[in-house]
């Protein structure tokens, strides 16, 4: 009797099409965003002191109870997987909503998932904290690190540059040589920096003389903020194409409104073929974010290559998908008083967050053995 030789299992297949319930959730959260994050009040809070929107956040956070999606529900959260946070991170790109739910509910959240809060009480306590909505957290890294390129502080006492919504979290999750700390961030010295992105507020946070509670070694800090970097770079590409989504939405809309020569700018052909152009791209940044985010949530193998893959494309298209949609509006896409200039910002910052498209590119050659000679 011949032996028989085992058949490697077949890979799932990636899932890109929305489920009815991330079609609901996607409805709900567009719902609120428009009543409550219309273009009028994100241009003056873009503009204030305060470039988050607390209420906001508590509607999503708290009200709604998105802001422990990824936290089990054992632990206080939904139990839901990356493919719905996906779809928040969608809307909140469509609206460039100034909340901190990538910041908070994906990087930090996902950071502290990967210690094993099932075994720590002080972990599971401070997911269940931010799960409820009603405190925020900040990795407390640079906002350009990406995935392969960690650095940790050498000791719990350091300065860090550009943390991403640092200036309105309640706790600093501080990653050093020693270990993963958290940080009260009232202990904490932070000044707020200029971004171009006045939605997504920077600033740089100085730990001299601040206490924290460590909750991980120095073995299991790197792993766990690579977890966080992954997670909220694979996500960040959701964020991305729902900024081009509406770029391309509004765009269309105004070109059949606009007209000369006694006809819609919309019908030239030169026009058309721009447009067409754009859609083919926004459809394919869909499909490269949706692999991302299912990698995420199943656990894929092919998760590090379906993140570098969405980041290194779908950064690109959202920059392309604002500037089309600043220069199509003509002199009016040009004025602070049109939106056009939010998304723009909020796109080309996006496009070195958690990593710039050459480090995603450079990735991936590593990932499918195509380096460089």
């Amino acid at each position: 009797m011949k032996a028989q030789t085992a058949q490697p299992a077949e890979e799932a297949t990636p899932d890109l099409l929305y489920s009815e319930a991330e079609d609901d959730l996607r409805a709900a959260v567009r719902a609120l965003l428009a009543g409550r994050a219309d273009a009028a009040s994100t241009l003056a809070r873009a503009e204030s002191d305060v470039p988050c929107d607390p209420e906001l956040w508590r509607a999503l956070g708290a009200g709604m109870d998105l802001a422990g999606l990824l936290v089990p529900e054992e632990l206080g959260g939904q139990g839901a997987s990356h493919r719905e946070a996906a779809v928040v991170l969608e809307e909140t790109g469509r609206a460039v909503a100034p909340v901190p739910f990538l910041t908070s509910s994906v990087i930090a959240t996902e950071t502290l998932m990967a210690l094993g809060p099932e075994k720590d009480t002080q972990v599971a306590a401070l997911l269940g904290e931010l799960a409820s909505g009603h405190r925020t957290a900040a990795l407390v890294v640079p906002f350009a690190s990406g995935p392969g390129s960690v650095r940790l502080l050498a000791t719990p006492a350091g300065t860090v540059s550009a943390v991403a919504d640092a200036a309105t979290a309640d706790v600093l999750i501080v990653p050093t040589e020693q270990g993963l700390y958290a940080v009260d961030a009232a202990d904490a010295t932070i000044a707020p920096l200029t971004p171009l992105d006045l939605t997504r507020p920077l600033a740089t946070v100085t730990l001299d003389g601040a206490s924290g509670t460590l909750l991980a070694g120095g073995d299991a800090t790197p792993g766990a903020v690579r977890r966080g970097l992954l997670a909220g770079a694979g996500l960040l590409a959701s964020e991305q194409l729902g900024v081009a989504e509406w770029c391309l939405a509004e765009t269309v809309a105004y070109t059949r409104e606009r007209k000369q020569f006694n006809r819609p700018v919309g019908s030239f052909q030169a026009l058309k073929h721009r447009m067409a152009q754009l859609w083919l791209e926004v459809v394919s940044a869909r499909a490269a974010a949706r692999n991302a985010a299912d990698a995420l949530a199943s656990g894929s193998p092919e998760m590090p290559l379906a993140v570098a893959l969405a980041q290194a494309y779908c950064a690109r298209v959202a920059v392309r998908a604002a500037e089309e949609c600043v220069q199509l509006h003509g002199g009016i896409g040009m004025t602070w008083e049109h939106p056009a200039h939010l998304y723009l910002k909020r796109a080309k910052s996006s496009q070195i967050a958690l990593g710039s498209a050459g480090e995603h590119r450079s990735a991936i050659a590593e990932l499918v053995d195509l380096r460089a000679p």
